[in-house]
């Protein structure tokens, strides 16, 4: 049986090199060339410590299992580096079993790249504990340490700490989003604890975005909390809103709706918006000019006998939380920068069917707020219709 060295020696016979300079080369020109990958194959400890920049990282030991996910084109040139060139020769002789036909190593790795002076990253890290917490999302390719570092840079403003905004938060807050700003203006009622799960019985009469904030604070101290206890008007929507990445409309009411999307569009911010009505719930996300806005699907307010709120309509105490959760799906979805966002469609749920229904939405070119012809005239603020949900 040869020694480890005699198949170092043999491997090295049977893949490519590429020199340090030669690498620089591709690794300054990589933007032109989208089916270039580095790949650095070393420990995660190594990788944290430096590594070049743009590199995707793929331990040795996880590269049978996790590659085709990672790279799923076997024509992408994959240029593997470590440490020095022996794991990565290992490497590249096993992506060539594995039909990566254009994988080379990069000749003396990492180290050689740095005495040659060549550009080293050094990213922020997760703490130990970090990776406990989003152990489960590092895991996921989509998402992975940079993704969870998007997370945590993140701002996302709730509109409302009632039903959608409850849940919507929850799992924002257990994500990992940095900062998450809540406006409500309410105090907690006991009617309000049959679907609003931020809330508690001892927190009845407390602020809600208070109670919202100990809640949160609890379940993750990653996460800073800025509480809005104000109603959202004309005169301080776009200085509340301002600064974060993405809103998440939870309001209860037309004034309010309209008001957050006429301040999204004129800061170009996505606006994630949701409904419930008894059994039925619907989610999109207002985002134009890639889709439609709040005002091109009612340009009006409707009056309010065909606008009933929820103490008069009733509302299943579970269907906010359905749809605050897939508005913080949608959340994480732009955050991250993955899958396909709700913009040009509104999903219908009917929670009495348990089904899904998808509409697809258009974007007026006549809209006041959002089309070809707009001019800001500045906000205002609408009567109500509609009040707690």
């Amino acid at each position: 049986m040869p020694s480890f060295t005699e198949m170092l020696e043999q491997v090295r016979t049977e893949v490519e090199f590429v020199e340090p300079g030669a690498a620089h080369t591709l690794w300054r020109n990589r933007a032109e060339q989208p089916a270039l990958v580095f790949l650095d194959v070393r420990e995660r400890e190594e990788f944290d410590a430096g590594h070049l920049d743009g590199a995707v990282w793929l331990s040795r030991g996880l590269l049978e299992l996790r590659i085709e996910a990672m790279v799923p084109d076997r024509g992408t040139q994959l240029l593997v580096y470590c440490a020095g060139d022996t794991r990565s020769a290992f490497a590249v002789k096993r992506l060539q079993e594995l039909g990566y036909s254009r994988a080379k190593v990069l000749r003396m790795g990492f180290e050689g790249w740095k005495r040659a002076g060549f550009p080293v990253h050094i990213e922020r890290t997760l703490s130990a504990e970090q990776r406990v917490r989003y152990g489960r999302h590092l895991r996921i390719p989509e998402v992975g340490d940079a993704g969870q570092q998007k997370l945590l840079d993140a701002k996302v403003l709730l509109l409302g700490a009632g039903g959608l905004g409850s849940a919507a938060a929850f799992y924002l807050a257990a994500a990992g989003v940095g900062t998450l700003g809540i406006v409500d203006s309410d105090v907690v009622d006991a009617s309000n604890l049959q679907r609003q799960i931020l809330h508690s019985s001892r927190r009845i009469g407390d602020s809600k975005v208070d109670s919202a904030r100990e809640t949160l604070n609890a379940l993750n101290a990653d996460v800073a909390v800025i509480p809005y206890g104000v109603r959202l008007t004309a005169e301080n929507a776009l200085s509340i809103i301002d600064g974060y990445d993405l809103v998440i409309d939870g309001a209860d009411n037309f004034s309010t709706r309209y008001l957050v999307n006429d301040a999204c569009v004129h800061l170009g911010l996505p606006n994630i918006h949701g409904s419930v009505y008894r059994f039925e719930g619907q989610v999109t996300v207002f985002s134009p000019p890639e889709g439609p806005c709040y005002r091109c699907l009612y340009p009006e307010a409707p009056p309010p006998e065909l606008a009933p709120n929820c103490q008069e309509a009733g509302v299943l105490g579970v269907l906010p939380g359905v749809i605050g959760v897939l508005q913080a799906t949608e959340a994480i979805k732009l955050i991250l920068g993955v899958g396909a966002p709700l913009v040009g469609r509104l999903l219908c749920f009917d929670g009495l069917a348990g089904s899904f229904q998808t509409l697809k939405l258009k974007r007026e070119a006549s809209c006041p707020a959002c089309g070809d012809d707009r001019r800001w005239t500045g906000l205002s603020d609408l009567s109500e219709h509609c009040a707690q949900q």
